[in-house]
């Protein structure tokens, strides 16, 4: 039986809780994403605020709801959506069999949660992300999961708060630049995508976030050969109601892409939750 020097089990899990990174780079060809943290932003500041490394693995936390426990006193901190139970954006210390257990935020839906020396998980191609879309990577965390911590070397940034801007439960306005197949539509559909203030659907995962409104009709007709997708990219299904894809998007797709929202856009897009509004501005066309 393998044993590590620090390890936290697993006691609840919430709707959603999984191993992410920065993902796996450089297998597309393959068919294979790249998958990773939704909100790469958060990520990265959770790493920091511990003095990880920032490619070293978190949890990241779907509408709270996790609850865990150290095998011995570990250094952690959580970033974007608040919870309850835990100091937030300030790293603290978790005592060997204290319980840590997450509320569910009242703003934004994805929570980080850093260990000092990153969850130990074994990579897979070169990552410890878990893709819920192809099933690669970790699996979506259980009760009774143990998971092992690494160590790290770098030192400690002594840091108390991170004055940094929290996901919000109000109207999301992001900037979007004409896709691919921006000439797929007209500019009715254009300014209409432009103009209206999108809900998000229920149905929204970590594939994408679908977006409900007044359809937009098609220019042109026929079928789409598959062409690359990207993190970002708003496409637009038979139905009219765009999908903008989040970490877990497939490699490629069948159906025109209208626009793109900014990479760093797209991480305050992935805390957005169901039935929160978003509109897409700022864009011109090229």
């Amino acid at each position: 039986m393998t044993t590590w020097a620090v390890a936290l089990t697993v006691h609840e899990t919430g709707v959603l809780s999984t191993v992410q990174d920065f993902g796996r780079h450089g297998h597309a060809a393959l068919g294979v994403g790249r998958s990773g943290a939704c909100d790469r932003g958060a990520h990265r500041l959770a790493n920091a605020l511990v003095g990880n490394h920032p490619t070293l693995a978190t949890l990241e936390v779907t509408l709270g709801g996790l609850s865990l426990e150290a095998s011995r006193d570990v250094v952690v901190v959580t970033t974007g959506a608040r919870c309850p139970g835990a100091p937030h954006l300030a790293p603290f210390r978790l005592a060997a069999g204290e319980r840590l257990t997450l509320g569910v935020p009242a703003a934004g839906l994805r929570t980080y949660l850093a260990v000092r020396g990153g969850i130990d998980v074994e990579p897979v191609l070169g990552s410890r992300a878990t893709d819920v879309l192809s099933g690669l990577g970790p699996k979506v965390l259980e009760p009774g999961d143990v998971l092992p911590v690494g160590t790290t070397h770098r030192p400690v940034p002594g840091v108390d708060v991170a004055p940094v801007p929290e996901p919000s439960d109000r109207l999301v306005e992001v900037t979007v630049t004409p896709g691919p197949r921006r000439d797929w539509f007209d500019d009715d559909a254009w300014s209409l995508l432009t103009s209206q203030t999108y809900t998000v659907d229920s149905r929204s995962d970590r594939v994408g976030v679908r977006l409900e409104g007044h359809p937009l009709r098609r220019r042109r007709q026929g079928e789409l050969v598959s062409e690359g997708l990207l993190r970002g990219a708003l496409q637009v299904p038979p139905s009219g109601r765009p999908v903008l894809f989040l970490a877990d998007h497939p490699v490629t797709g069948g159906y025109p892409v209208i626009a793109y929202v900014d990479d760093l856009d797209v991480d305050r897009c992935a805390q957005l939750r169901p039935g929160q509004h978003l509109r897409l501005t700022g864009a011109v066309r090229r």
